[in-house]
């Protein structure tokens, strides 16, 4: 395949998209000839900044190859990492480009927006001599078993509550509700409260509450989340930013408390049934939900929104109808990524249906044995194998742990083969490196809330 004058080979192609560039085998074919230094640092909350050395061509026929490398390049650093401010040391073309890109109005004007909300900071992307050093401060989080805790998940289509005592589950719940359709933050409150209410009553006291919710949360506020969608900006902010605090606190007083994005609480929850660290979790469901612990057991403080990280360079590759943006995880690790593929498979689908329940017919060909259901979960195979190849130069895992509803049944079984045959035939380095796997019953066991229960550290 040919990109913007760059030739890549692709071993492994998805059956049912057959334009399916990599993005990680297009870096790698454009930095074989690329001489020139190009530096990029992202800045986030509290001085943390994500740095990247790299090289691009500087010549005027490659010009658009490194206006794309680079701008690809600050994407995946800006949804892996986050961040409001980005400097770029290198070729003052190629700087003036992205600056135009990522501006009000310009091709990512959604990234713009939705980072300089993210980080309650105007965005900026700034040219200098040389970029600042990496800062990182990772937290050791998670893992604490003594005293009466409760463990709240927040899911946009059910809640969850444990109450977990010394480490072991004495409660459970699971209560069907409509974040994603309701406006008003009260519903939101007071099904919060409901829950930590149900758990507290089947313990003689509460020591902690942790919290597992899908968004973004920052020092335990909510910045962004799919779960208050509907809610307006004014109440948003009054409302919903602190609204777990809020919920903690008014009905336990002062415990310790913590809230964490559900990716990075799955990965958790992974590193506990495994007893090893390095885990990534990637749950493909409604999205494509991520977080990790490091090879220290700790929780980074990056956005890990894999979603909106690029992983098709095709310039014809799906578009995201959020961001505006193509090529993009959501669109290959989601339940999206089943509906795309079907009518290529020949698989009709009813448009009145939603996308849940479209989910749901392909799954059931596939549980029958349908050929056609194959072909679509063979590709997004196809898509994973190359995805974490790249996932892995972006993290060096170790264990990564595939959730979700689209991993379920049969089709998570095909999805995990085809990933390996892909992984072993085209990056046996990564292959021999890496394990990827399906959740097993310890891992269940654990669940979500109660791995929440287990975040905050009571203090004696």
């Amino acid at each position: 395949m040919n990109h913007l004058g760059i030739d890549v080979t692709v071993k492994n192609v998805p059956p049912l998209d057959p334009g399916f560039l990599p993005l990680n085998l297009f870096n790698a074919a454009f930095l074989r000839t690329a001489r020139e230094p190009f530096d990029i640092a992202v800045e986030r909350a509290g001085g943390q900044m994500a740095v990247c050395h790299t090289f691009i061509h500087g010549t005027g026929e490659r010009f658009d190859a490194d206006v794309y490398y680079i701008e690809r390049t600050v994407k995946t650093l800006l949804w892996m990492k986050g961040g409001f401010r980005v400097y770029l040391a290198g070729n003052e073309a190629v700087c003036a480009a992205i600056a135009a890109i990522y501006a009000d109005g310009g091709r990512q004007d959604f990234d713009f927006h939705f980072m300089a909300h993210v980080f309650e900071h105007p965005f900026q992307v700034v040219r200098v001599d040389r970029v600042p050093d990496p800062v990182d401060s990772p937290k050791r989080i998670g893992g604490h078993m003594d005293g009466c805790r409760i463990g709240f998940d927040a899911g946009g289509s059910d809640r969850k509550v444990s109450a977990v005592i010394d480490g072991e589950s004495v409660y459970s719940e699971e209560v069907v509700w409509y974040p994603k359709i309701t406006a008003d933050p009260d519903y939101h409150y007071e099904g919060i409260v409901s829950a930590l209410k149900s758990a507290a009553e089947h313990m003689p006291r509460v020591d902690a509450v942790g919290v597992s919710s899908a968004g973004i949360y920052i020092n335990d506020r909510t910045m962004r989340a799919s779960l208050f969608l509907q809610v307006p900006d004014d109440l948003f902010d009054a409302k919903v930013k602190d609204i777990y605090i809020r919920a903690i606190r008014d009905t336990f007083g002062d415990v310790p408390y913590a809230v964490i994005n559900d990716g990075d609480v799955s990965a958790l929850a992974g590193t506990m049934s495994l007893g090893e660290n390095n885990v990534l979790g990637i749950a493909m469901g409604t999205s494509e939900a991520a977080g990790y612990v490091d090879a220290a057991g700790c929780i980074t403080g990056w956005l890990n929104e894999l979603a909106f990280v690029p992983v098709d360079a095709s310039p014809k590759a799906m578009v995201d109808e959020w961001s505006g943006d193509i090529g993009c995880g959501v669109k290959y690790f989601s339940q999206d990524a089943v509906i795309k593929l079907a009518p290529a498979a020949g698989i009709a689908l009813d448009e009145s249906l939603s996308p849940a329940q479209k989910l749901k017919v392909v799954q059931a060909l596939m549980e029958a044995g349908d050929p056609r259901a194959e072909q679509v979960y063979g590709s997004i195979g196809v898509y994973l194998g190359h995805a974490l190849a790249y996932y892995y130069d972006l993290y060096h895992f170790r264990h990564v742990l595939l959730l979700g509803r689209v991993m379920s049944g049969k089709g998570g079984d095909l999805i995990l083969a085809r990933c390996k045959e892909v992984l072993a035939d085209e990056y046996p380095a990564v292959n021999e490196a890496i394990r990827p796997a399906l959740p097993d019953e310890k891992f269940r066991r654990v669940g979500q809330s109660a791995a929440a229960a287990s975040l905050p550290e009571i203090k004696r």
